[in-house]
């Protein structure tokens, strides 16, 4: 198996051997590279919201309520809660989602004072249609590695992630 080419990454690491031939430069270089995946990444997988007009966090919503299985309905607290998100954020998306006529506000049967958000028939369709070329897209973009090879950086990933989230 060949070696990957060099990249900016490379090119700023030997910038900084030269000129600072004392420091440890390997956490530096992972995570510059994970920095720059992460932004290459990201703008491969807005595109694909974007084509269908969505924003990733309206994306992310639309995919929560497909998640949760039937009937697709969460209250607004439970949908902000797994999206890490501000109830105030959570507003906005809802609005632009209902008004879009992807989601509906309803009366919530077990406290009338409460409500759900549930998804329309409109909004299925459409996040059952985002999701398949999500994947594919992510799938697509991995196509360089094994399939070993993405499990070892899952493995990896998920540590670290598990590590930097616990406070580790």
């Amino acid at each position: 198996m060949s070696e990957p080419e060099s990249d900016a990454i490379d090119a700023i690491e030997r910038q900084w051997r030269r000129e600072r031939p004392d420091l440890d430069l390997a956490a530096m270089v992972v995570f510059g590279r994970l920095g720059r995946l992460a932004v290459v990444t990201e703008r491969e997988i807005e595109a694909v919201f974007f084509a269908h007009g969505l924003r990733r966090g309206e994306f992310d919503v639309l995919a929560a309520l497909r998640r949760a299985g039937e009937p697709f309905e969460l209250n607004p607290s439970a949908l902000a809660d797994t999206l890490m998100l501000s109830r105030a954020g959570m507003t906005g998306r809802l609005d632009r989602l209902e008004s879009a006529g992807y989601v509906r506000r309803i009366a919530d049967v077990g406290d009338r004072r409460a409500v759900r958000v549930a998804l329309t028939d409109v909004g299925r369709e459409l996040v059952d249609i985002v999701v398949t070329e999500h994947t594919a897209n992510e799938t697509r973009m991995l196509s360089a590695l094994t399939a070993a090879e993405c499990r070892e950086l899952d493995r990896i990933a998920g540590k670290l992630l598990t590590a930097l989230e616990s406070g580790s």
